[in-house]
């Protein structure tokens, strides 16, 4: 519906001789004008009753604007080029990695991209590089300041030349904006201590421990292990100061539209700097309220609407990942539903599937996976998953009890055979992690470990056992190949291209030694890394197998992200297959998570639509001829099969 009003407001905010309605941006203003009536509902949803409403409103169109302006030109062709769902494209691989850990800092990060084309990595994922303060980062993610890069990893100036080079190269950069929370240390929150009362009200802050009790009865503890309960006290001003990850991280109080508005400004910073996609991280716990759980509030999914469609004015082609690490179907909701739907994030992480992967490499067993599937399905067309087996995080067990129920397993063993199996502490297990955020009251935990290290290659290596050496690295790959081919962007964690195992040196540093997720977050030796050149080194097989993943995954546009993924029946309890298809193609993912040979018989590829007479398989370069239906297609332990039908 037409609304005359507004048109006029954002006619009166705009810079009169900078816009060109007409011409130049058209694109920009018509965005603006069949955008605007939704930016005002959203935000009165969230803002209508606060005494400055309007005043704040008119700010967030300015900054709307300028951000706009701001834009640099290259940008703005780029957005141009770039399809409406660019990111569900077969062509992209990601690799997430810590700057200073990788390479040192970003100048020389710039020098490593022939790396990543050797690989077949064209998206980088650079975790927080902005400044944050030692000793008190939590990883970067307690920020100091938005807007300048930490000294670590250089400047400013040496991301927006990376930026450059990259783009030069046709590659993708994805970094974080962190709106949960700001370090202690950032610049309004050391406004907060001296006592002015403006950005006292940027944070939650209480004068006594009445309302900050009452929030506590019903706010889980994030980290029990190193930071139980959600407040600190702040001597400085006398005051109590809500603190949900780390008592050094100020939670951002979201019911003050100015802290809205100041960063949804740090959001098209980012922007203008040159982010494909902005990881918006803990997004889940941006909206507080008495009374609740303050995670997966309706408000929170108020907000990242608000944000996307601003976003979608001043600089169409950043899309946006909701880094929500939920339950399945709370995972869902952060792609937008209702008249929302695939309007509010458009990429999330595969967080569930990514543990479900584990779960089966564990048990040898696909039945928990597949008893998932229902929920992960329900992703909507036009989004798309970050596809992993391993991050910079601990790996939570984030599915359902009734998940694991529907199989016959007890929820509760099933996850402490699991916890015991990774941690190393299950007889037989070849796994070494550890268990990180011990809850003491529930047992609750997760799981920290490289993948190599959870598939058995560091105990394979201390062994000096060869046969156990192959056998861990088909575990990485077939883990690896498993994500890669199920839709969404395929994320490495850096290392584990080439079979990094646990990184203990975190346990010398008094900064990290008290967070184990520290030995899956490896110091890169580029020594070890030059051997991807010599053949038969652990290193030449995992780099060169993963590279030829990537290959055959950049050759079949049937991969690409466009919802047409259907499971295979579970003919045999160790193979998890699931078939991709479009038009007239169709590719067969088949996995065998046991460590004994597996049997399929020929009728489940004869299962949806006309029965494929051969199939060829793109891991192994070999034809085979579909059978009868009382023959079988023979998986070796850990192997996987990319057929192609014909």
């Amino acid at each position: 519906m037409y609304n005359l009003k507004l048109h006029q407001q954002i006619n009166s905010i705009l810079p009169e001789n900078e816009i060109d309605i007409t011409g130049k941006d058209n694109s920009f203003y018509a965005r603006f004008i069949a955008n605007a009536e939704a930016i005002q509902a959203l935000y009165m949803s969230l803002y209508a009753h606060h005494p400055r409403t309007e005043e704040v409103f008119l700010q967030l169109l300015s900054t709307i604007t300028n951000s706009y302006l701001q834009r640099p030109a290259a940008l703005k062709e780029k957005d141009k080029a770039k399809d409406e769902h660019w990111f569900l494209s077969n062509h992209i691989n990601g690799m997430s990695l810590y700057v200073d850990r990788f390479c040192g800092n970003l100048y020389n990060l710039g020098n490593k991209l022939d790396y990543f084309k050797k690989l077949g990595v064209n998206f980088l994922h650079l975790m927080p590089i902005f400044e944050s303060p030692v000793g008190e980062s939590d990883g970067g993610y307690a920020v100091s300041n938005f807007r300048k890069v930490d000294k670590r990893f250089g400047t400013l100036d040496d991301l927006k030349e990376l930026q450059t080079k990259m783009m030069e190269e046709n590659m993708y950069l994805m970094i974080d904006i962190v709106l949960n929370h700001t370090s202690h240390r950032h610049e309004w929150a050391e406004k907060a201590k001296e006592g002015e009362k403006k950005y006292q009200d940027y944070y939650y802050m209480y004068d006594d421990r009445w309302i900050p009790d009452r929030l506590e009865q019903t706010m889980p503890d994030i980290f029990p292990e190193s930071a139980p309960g959600s407040f600190t006290y702040v001597p400085e001003c006398g005051k109590w100061a809500m603190t949900v990850f780390h008592h050094y991280q100020w939670d951002l109080n979201y019911t003050n539209p100015y802290v809205f508005v100041e960063m949804i400004d740090t959001i098209f910073f980012y922007a203008n700097l040159g982010v494909d996609i902005l990881r918006i991280d803990a997004p889940a716990f941006i909206w507080k309220q008495l009374g609740t759980t303050c995670q997966n509030l309706p408000e929170a999914h108020t907000l990242l609407r608000l944000i996307k469609q601003c976003v979608m004015v001043a600089a169409p082609g950043v899309a946006l990942l909701g880094e929500a690490i939920v339950a399945p179907a709370a995972i869902m909701k952060y792609f937008g539903t209702g008249a929302y739907t695939a309007k509010e994030c458009d990429v999330a992480y595969n967080a569930t599937h990514m543990a479900l992967q584990w779960d089966a490499l564990a048990t040898g067993d696909t039945k928990v996976m597949l008893a998932a599937q229902h929920e992960i399905l329900k992703k909507p067309f036009g989004t798309t998953w970050i596809s992993y087996t391993r991050c910079h995080d601990d790996i939570g067990l984030g599915y359902d009890d009734y998940m694991i129920e529907q199989t016959g397993y007890n929820a509760y063993e099933h996850r402490r055979f699991l916890k015991e199996y990774y941690s190393g502490n299950y007889h037989g297990s070849p796994a070494r992690g550890a268990l990180f955020s011990v809850n003491p009251k529930t047992q609750d935990a997760r799981i920290s470990g490289s993948l190599a290290s959870l598939c058995g290659l560091e105990k394979a290596l201390q062994d000096n056992d060869l046969q156990q050496i192959d056998l861990s690295i088909r575990k990485i790959l077939l883990m690896q190949a498993h994500s890669f081919f199920i839709g969404g962007i395929p994320m490495l964690f850096y290392g584990d291209e080439l079979g990094y195992t646990n990184d203990y040196s975190y346990l010398n540093d008094s900064g990290k030694s008290y967070d184990n997720r520290w030995m899956h977050r490896p110091l890169i030796d580029w020594e070890k890394n030059a051997r991807i050149d010599s053949e038969n080194s652990i290193e030449y097989r995992i780099f060169s197998s993963t590279k030829k993943l990537l290959d055959i995954r950049a050759k079949l546009p049937v991969v690409a992200d466009h919802k047409n993924l259907v499971w295979l029946t579970p003919h045999n309890i160790h193979v998890a297959g699931y078939l991709r298809s479009g038009g007239s193609k169709k590719l067969y993912c088949l996995f065998n998570f046991s460590d004994h040979s597996a049997f399929l018989t020929w009728y489940a590829f004869k299962e949806h639509g006309k029965a494929p007479e051969s199939l060829y398989d793109h891991w192994q370069e070999k034809e085979f001829k579909v059978g009868q239906d009382h023959e079988y297609l023979i998986l070796d332990p850990y192997s996987f099969y990319l057929l192609e039908a014909y």
